[in-house]
C-alpha cells in the first residue's frame, strides 16, 4: 500500500488525468498529447479542442511536481517544443485520482436535470416539444458513437481502450429512451397536473 501524502493532494480534473496517463506510455509534447487523446478517441470524455485548456493543465501538472521536462527540440517544421515526462509522484497521484474516480460517483450539476427541475415555465405542450427535438439530438449522438466504435474497432484498438465509448453509448441510449417515455406520457395525458396543486406547493409552511 503507497503511503499517504503529508499534504493535500493535487486537485483532479478528467483532462489532468489523460494527460497523466499519456505520459506514462512515453514522453510527449503537447501537440503530441493532443493527437494521441483525437486518435485514441478521448476528445470524446476530455475537451482538448482548446488548446489553451491543455496548456494550462500542463502548467498545473508542472507546478505541482506531477510532470517534468524532459527536453526542449526545434526543427525546421515546428517552432521550439518542451517534452514532457511523468514524474513518481505523477504516477502515483494518477493511480489514486484513477481508483477515486472509478469508486465514488461525484456529484456533478450538469444542465439537463436542472433544466428538468425547472420545467413548469413550459406548458406540457411545450416541454413535449422541446423534448422530442432531445430525442433527435441523442439519436444524432447514438449514430456518432456508434460509427465512432465501428472505427476504433476496424483499427483494431483493444477494448480496454474503448470503455469509455461503450459506456457513453450505453449511457446515451438509456436516456433517449427514458425522455422518449416522458414525451409519450405528456402526448398520452398519463402525465398531468394541475395549477392547484402547484399553487399549494408553492405555498409550502408558512414562515415562522
Amino acid at each position: 500500500m503507497t503511503a499517504s501524502r503529508p499534504y493535500p493532494r493535487p486537485r483532479s480534473s478528467p483532462l489532468a488525468l489523460t494527460v497523466l496517463a499519456l505520459l506514462h506510455y512515453r514522453p510527449l509534447h503537447p501537440y503530441g498529447i493532443q493527437r494521441l487523446v483525437k486518435d485514441w478517441g478521448k476528445e470524446q470524455v476530455v475537451n482538448v479542442r482548446q488548446r489553451a485548456s491543455l496548456y494550462r493543465t500542463i502548467e498545473r501538472l508542472s507546478g505541482d511536481g506531477l510532470i517534468a521536462v524532459r527536453e526542449t527540440g526545434r526543427d525546421q517544421q515546428y517552432p521550439e517544443r518542451t517534452v514532457y515526462e511523468v514524474t513518481d509522484e505523477g504516477r502515483e497521484t494518477a493511480r489514486a485520482w484513477l481508483e477515486e474516480m472509478l469508486t465514488a460517483p461525484k456529484e456533478e450539476f450538469p444542465e439537463f436535470p436542472a433544466a428538468l427541475s425547472n420545467l413548469l415555465l413550459l406548458t406540457p405542450e411545450e416541454i413535449a416539444d422541446v423534448l422530442e427535438r432531445r430525442v433527435d439530438a441523442l439519436t444524432e449522438r447514438l449514430d456518432g458513437l456508434e460509427a465512432a466504435m465501428a472505427t476504433e474497432a476496424e483499427r483494431g484498438l483493444p477494448r480496454i481502450t474503448r470503455l469509455e465509448t461503450e459506456y457513453l453509448r450505453a449511457v446515451t441510449a438509456a436516456e433517449r429512451e427514458w425522455v422518449r417515455g416522458v414525451v409519450e406520457d405528456l402526448r398520452s395525458g398519463r402525465l398531468v397536473w394541475s395549477r392547484e396543486q402547484l399553487d399549494a406547493l408553492a405555498g409550502g409552511p408558512e414562515a415562522p
